[in-house]
């Protein structure tokens, strides 16, 4: 009967042993956390490898690396009265197992505090700031490229930023992280991911957005027939400018022709003078004379000395 009641027991830790193994292993990316009856014992264990334990005792594993939190789109209102919807993420840790686990248990645990905490962060600093704050980190005024070239650029200020969004994302993480590190989570980063108005507030802007670029359009169409206006001057001038000097060119070449022309006739009727005098006669006759003139002269009229035999031309009869 002895030996039955030692065979007991010892069925029963092997059974356990065979049930519960006391071996298990460790990741790199792990920490354990060693609970008995759900009460945690000892340090937790975060150096990777083959560890051992009880079989009434439980190895709870938490990840070491960094974990995801992905925040619910929700809208509020910012300091000017502007409602948006912002949607927001972050990465956090677990930089303490054992703290994690009394407090949150499990990561399920942590998602709603980190839920509850970084939320009503995101909400203190974006009602406390208007909404160029949230949208923009600098003040820098922004570039609008016109029609004149690549730098001619209209300057466009939207207004003061005294913060800034990458300033307002530091001041929600640094607000959260202490609410956080009673949990044994470090809060590595907070971003925003998205915003937007909503959908009363959308049509406003889209109808504002419309007008703007109307007038931006309209300035551009002026800008264009401005310059068609001056490329048109430019024609316009260049033609007037090669036609003058083409009609210059011409006349000076007519002249210069001319020129020549009566130098020629002048050394021509230089060596016989009398003749010249002759055909210069014959030509006046056939323009003031036809054959229903009437011309009343004297006799010794020198108009009309050719015709009375005037013998004066060498060859006349």
């Amino acid at each position: 009967m002895k030996f039955k009641g030692i065979l007991i027991p010892i069925g029963i830790i092997v059974i356990g042993f065979l049930v519960w193994p006391p071996l298990y292993t460790v990741d790199e990316t792990e920490q354990v956390v060693i609970t008995q009856f759900g009460r945690p014992i000892g340090d937790p264990i975060k150096e990777p490898g083959l560890k051992f334990k009880w079989p009434w005792q439980a190895a709870n594993k938490f990840a070491k690396n960094l974990l995801e939190w992905d925040g619910d789109k929700g809208q509020i209102p910012t300091l000017d009265k502007t409602f948006i919807w912002v949607d927001t993420f972050a990465r956090w840790k677990i930089v303490d197992p054992l703290t994690f686990f009394k407090t949150v248990r499990d990561q399920d645990g942590a998602q709603a505090r980190l839920d509850d905490i970084i939320d009503a962060a995101v909400r203190n600093f974006i009602t406390s700031y208007h909404l160029i704050e949230t949208v923009r980190k600098t003040d820098r005024e922004l570039e609008i490229a016109t029609t004149g070239g690549e730098e001619a650029a209209e300057k466009l200020y939207l207004g003061t930023v005294k913060l800034g969004r990458e300033e307002i994302t530091k001041g929600i993480k640094n607000q959260a992280q202490p609410k956080l590190g009673k949990f044994g989570i470090e809060l590595v980063d907070v971003k925003i991911k998205g915003l937007n108005y909503v959908e009363q507030v959308r049509k406003s802007v889209y109808a504002r957005m419309i007008a703007e670029r109307k007038k931006i359009s309209e300035k551009f169409r002026s800008e264009g027939k401005g310059e068609a206006r001056k490329i048109e001057g430019y024609q316009e001038r260049d033609l007037k400018q090669i036609t003058s000097e083409a009609y210059r060119t011409a006349q000076e070449i007519k002249g210069k022709a001319d020129g020549e022309a009566t130098l020629i006739y002048a050394n021509a009727f230089k060596r016989d003078p009398e003749f010249y005098s002759f055909i210069q006669t014959l030509d006046i006759y056939k323009e003031t004379m036809d054959k229903n003139s009437t011309l009343i002269l004297s006799t010794d009229s020198e108009f009309l000395k050719y015709f009375k035999g005037y013998k004066g031309y060498e060859g006349n009869e």
